[in-house]
């Protein structure tokens, strides 16, 4: 009996015990083991469901992975390797961090497959993916305005679709030749009105009506008028076929249209009835204040320019930045000035009278204009304004590299909408041309008799050109499209 007795075999054991708190899973040729203990510091994960799922059978196990192999209990995904890599940092560190190169949308997905929650996504990946989301709104945005206009709804008005037709020929010249037609005419009599206006302060091309002022030539009034005219014509045009009249009265580029027209009426206004109501003199003042309102014409320049738009942009997201440079500067203004005048207080023909006279000497100075009618005339003076000419560069030489990048990257983000946009249509058109041939060459009878095997084979058609998900395209078909922010 002694001689029968063994001691069980040290290996099986290790080898059964391991097998309990690991699992080994491949993940598009990666292979990873990982522990019990690491799993199970958040359940929830499908890499901690796969611990349990062995007892459930293989309709529990292919529910979580694509392929088991029992004698290596080896678990199969057909995912992404790289994304897998950094989504199993939150088993030892807690958080997530996306490396550089992956698609914030596409990481995301492979977080949801992972049942892994975005909290643990680390803020600045956060921000990147939000980033992502807005590019994929804006563009799904642009496709529906696309789609909109190709699409005529027959259950609408005849007003409602001609309404439609004259706000698309306004306000986008790229739908047609003539809308593109009148978009430059647009620009020239923009042009026309501000060349008038500048040469119509030109004593020589003026003239001098009966009570002895000079005044514009008539010729140059005359086509003033014309151009008031169309600037009043296209406005009226656009507000009554504009979907949202309050919209459209608040935009900003509409509210210049209305300061650059509203000028000339008033004017006229006050030149024909004002004279009843007030002095001569005090009608002529307002109508000269009223006139120089003229010059918002120029900023109309901006709705046929898209350079100008991302200039706008481009400031209005270095406020900051801005805000910097006004501080460099006023700081620099003060003390520059203050020394200017205690300097120069020595000098018998000091032109430094005060601090506040100083401070235009202290402006023309840094900001490298000079003019030269306020000018130092002491050595330390001199020395003053060498340095605070050398600051006023370096002040206004810092803040310029963050606007010139908002610039451009504001650019380029748009040049990458439009081109997305595009690329989203064509794929749209290559589905419906490919959802056509494949329904042309299925017959009725064939459909019939293989009952869901139709259907199945239209849905992996749409599921084969798919990257991204746009919510935002269609309210009964979801169109899954390859799209150009995600490369």
């Amino acid at each position: 009996m002694a001689g029968d007795f063994r001691f069980p075999d040290a290996d099986t054991d290790v080898t059964e015990k391991n097998e309990e708190t690991e699992i080994v899973v491949n993940v598009g040729g990666v292979r990873q083991v990982f522990y019990r203990d690491n799993l199970n510091q958040y359940p929830e994960t499908r890499l901690a469901e796969l611990l349990n799922c062995l007892s459930g059978g293989y309709d529990s196990i292919f529910s979580l992975c694509d392929d088991y192999d029992p004698g290596k209990r080896e678990f199969y995904f057909d995912r992404d390797p790289d994304a897998f890599r950094c989504i199993i940092d939150v088993y030892y560190f807690g958080e997530i961090h996306m490396k550089k190169g992956i698609c914030p949308i596409c990481f995301k997905n492979e977080m949801e497959f992972w049942k892994v929650d975005l909290k643990f996504l680390d803020d600045c990946c956060k921000t990147h993916l939000s980033e992502k989301k807005e590019e994929l709104e804006e563009i799904a945005r642009r496709v529906q305005l696309i789609l909109d206009d190709l699409g005529v709804d027959a259950s609408e008005s005849r007003w409602k679709r001609c309404q439609k037709y004259i706000w698309k020929f306004l306000e986008k010249p790229e739908s047609s030749y003539p809308a593109r037609v009148i978009a430059v005419l647009s620009f020239l009599f923009i042009l026309t009105s501000s060349v008038v206006m500048c040469v119509g302060t030109i004593p020589d091309m003026q003239v001098v009506d009966a009570e002895g002022n000079r005044v514009e030539h008539p010729t140059l009034d005359s086509i003033e008028t014309a151009c008031i005219g169309w600037f009043t014509m296209e406005y009226v045009l656009r507000l009554i076929s504009s979907p949202n009249k309050l919209h459209f009265a608040l935009s900003f580029m509409n509210i210049v249209d209305v300061l650059a027209i509203l000028p000339f009426y008033v004017s006229l206004t006050l030149t024909h009835l004002g004279a009843k109501l007030m002095e001569l003199s005090n009608v002529q003042q307002a109508v000269q204040a009223l006139r120089i309102m003229r010059i918002a014409r120029i900023f109309k320049l901006a709705r046929h320019s898209s350079g100008l738009q991302t200039l706008t942009y481009a400031l209005k997201r270095s406020f900051k930045e801005l805000g910097l440079l006004l501080m460099y500067l006023a700081v620099g203004i003060f003390v520059f000035s203050a020394l200017g005048y205690t300097m120069e207080q020595s000098h018998p023909d000091t032109l430094f009278k005060s601090i506040p006279q100083s401070f235009w000497w202290a402006i023309i100075t840094m900001t490298t204009v000079g003019y030269g009618d306020i000018y130092p005339k002491t050595t330390l003076g001199k020395l003053n304004a060498a340095i605070s000419f050398l600051c006023g560069v370096i002040a206004i030489a810092l803040p310029i590299h963050p606007i010139i990048n908002n610039f451009v990257r504001y650019y380029n983000k748009q040049r990458v909408l439009e081109t997305a946009a595009k690329h989203e249509l064509e794929l749209m058109e290559l589905n419906s041309a490919e959802g056509k041939a494949a329904s042309s060459k299925s017959e009725p009878g064939d459909l019939a008799s293989e009952g869901k095997e139709g259907p199945f084979y239209s849905g992996r058609l749409k599921v084969s050109h798919s990257d991204t998900f746009i919510h935002l395209l269609s309210e009964e078909k979801h169109y899954r499209t390859r799209l150009q922010s995600c490369k």
